[in-house]
């Protein structure tokens, strides 16, 4: 463990980039002459006087380099010392108790101890809040982090931005590293960075989804998306709605946990209720809810909008897990109704074609039916949480409109009616990018789905690809809120959840990278690589 410089004078001298030992006298004079001696020279002795003793040699720096991290810092001030790493005697303090869940998390993480309010001394973290919205506009999630003088001080205007700068420290020290002198700014470019998985086709464990979240916060993500009904499963207990529950599914006390450990890393567990498309495992127990069209054929996995029912037992749902998941994000689905896939749905389903006549006027069509279902669903989830759909739940024309405070989650091209993600932007919606082209993994692989690889994601996307491979003006950034990466479960037996969790681990890296630092990677993707597997090794 590097002990620091020696208290002696000055002695710490470099030329440019190289580390240099400088001689020093035991009184702290350098060799080219002294004052307070006499005037006498350095080096030499009388017959009186014993030889001097060799200098005793100090030590000195190159400037320090940026730290190695995923995903890369945006800025780091190089300076000249030792660096730190956690050892023996070395504590974690803070400077507000609010810190305390993060100091404990870092002091677990790196063998240290949490001393609470103590002033720092050498060899500890200090953590703090540093007040206002932080350099560059990062705001909560903006953080400093500081080495010096064998001290690391991590300040930020929020507890998410100090949770981010420990992050960063963990990562600078794994594998025995050094956390290197001087001081990182850093900020993210988009303020939502998610992952989504599709836990109702394919029952995920408790265990693997904590897991996850681990991940997650280590590479500085702040969603979890659970997609937890559709037309196979239904994976939440219910009190409500017992009956719609499948036999494997995560208990409330196990979501309970989920949602405790992801607000431990500051990510937010973003509930799907998919609806009035994708709920099969709702008409199985209600079939009188199921959608049929004029000859009386079932529409699968579509319920029926026309009947009250349906939005009471949807309604039901919604506001009891409100409770279960308290973050302020929800997802309402709204794809894939399959009714509007007919190519003239109102003679296809009358009985939806008077609904919305009777509903919302003389010229209303299905489509204004299903856009009154969605507004009505953001409703029932209430006005004090942020919600998104499926871009392709949004339709043209019409009279109704989707409410201007559902985002528009963009995830395809390919559907039917699909729009471009301009018309969204153009008309000063929010977007967040779920671009199936690069942020899908598809078990399986059907419907020319492939897996995506990390490599892909890491050279050529950035949030402004919203649809396929090209990107929108960058004049729309400040629309785009951020992106997500998916795991689709359509082919549930293709991999076992230990696959899934193996395919999706560089592909998450490359992701977290450029939802953090849209701007092209300056580390070559074999690079990336080789770090990503140097920072699962464990600090020392």
């Amino acid at each position: 463990m590097i002990r620091g410089r020696l208290a002696v004078g000055t002695g710490i001298v470099a030329a440019g980039a190289v580390a240099l030992a400088v001689g020093f006298w035991p009184d702290g004079s350098g060799t080219g002459g002294g004052s307070g001696d006499g005037g006498r020279t350095a080096g030499t002795a009388t017959a009186s006087e014993p030889a001097p003793r060799s200098p005793a040699p100090t030590k000195s720096y190159a400037l320090s380099e940026a730290p190695a991290t995923i995903p890369a810092v945006r800025e780091h001030t190089p300076a000249r010392g030792p660096g730190w790493r956690p050892g023996d005697g070395g504590r974690v303090v803070v400077g507000d108790r609010v810190l305390a869940d993060e100091a404990r998390l870092l002091a677990g993480e790196l063998r240290l101890r949490y001393a609470g309010g103590a002033r720092p001394r050498a060899g500890d973290v200090r953590l703090e809040l540093s007040g206002g919205e932080g350099r560059g506009g990062g705001g909560a999630e903006s953080y400093t982090l500081t080495v010096k003088d064998r001290v690391v001080r991590v300040a930020a205007p929020a507890e998410a931005g100090v949770f981010y700068g420990t992050r960063t420290l963990k990562q600078e020290v794994a594998g025995g590293r050094s956390a290197p002198e001087g001081v990182v700014r850093d900020r993210p470019a988009k303020p939502r960075r998610g992952f989504m998985v599709d836990i109702a086709r394919k029952h995920f464990s408790a265990g693997w989804i904590e897991d996850r979240i681990r991940e997650l916060g280590d590479l500085k993500y702040n969603e979890l998306g659970l997609h937890f009904s559709d037309d196979q499963a239904f994976r939440i207990a219910s009190d409500s709605h017992p009956e719609v529950v499948s036999a494997d599914h995560l208990t409330k006390a196990q979501v309970r946990r989920i949602v405790d450990l992801a607000a431990e890393r500051h990510i937010t567990v973003v509930p799907e209720i998919d609806s009035p498309g994708h709920l099969g495992a709702v008409i199985a127990a209600h079939p009188d809810l199921q959608l049929r069209d004029s000859r009386g054929v079932a529409t699968r996995g579509a319920v029926d909008i026309a009947k009250p029912k349906a939005a009471e037992i949807v309604d039901d749902l919604l506001r009891e897990y409100a409770e279960l998941f308290p973050g302020a994000r929800w997802h309402l689905g709204a794809d894939e109704y399959q009714a509007l896939t007919r190519s003239d749905p109102q003679a296809s389903y009358p009985q939806l074609a008077a609904a919305a006549r009777e509903r919302l006027g003389p010229d209303a069509r299905v489509q204004d039916l299903a856009t009154a279902w969605l507004n009505d669903r953001a409703k029932a989830v209430g006005p004090g949480r942020e919600v998104r759909a499926w871009n392709d739940g949004f339709f043209r024309g019409g009279v109704t409109r989707v409410e201007d405070r559902i985002e528009v989650a963009y995830w395809t091209g390919k559907e039917i009616g699909a729009r471009e993600p301009v018309e969204y932007l153009r008309e000063g919606r929010d977007v967040l990018n779920y671009n199936d082209e690069y942020l899908y993994y598809v078990l399986g692989q059907p419907n020319d789905f492939r897996y995506p690889t990390g490599q892909r994601i890491y050279e050529q996307w950035t949030p402004l690809v919203l649809r396929g491979t090209r990107p929108v003006p960058a004049s729309y950034d400040r629309r785009i809120l951020g992106g997500t990466f998916a795991v689709w479960c359509d082919l549930a037996g293709s991999q076992t959840q230990e696959q899934v969790a193996r395919g999706i681990r560089m592909p998450l890296r490359a992701t977290a990278q450029k939802l953090w630092d849209e701007r092209g990677p300056t580390r070559p993707w074999a690079g990336f690589v080789r770090l990503a597997g140097d920072l699962q090794r464990p600090a020392r």
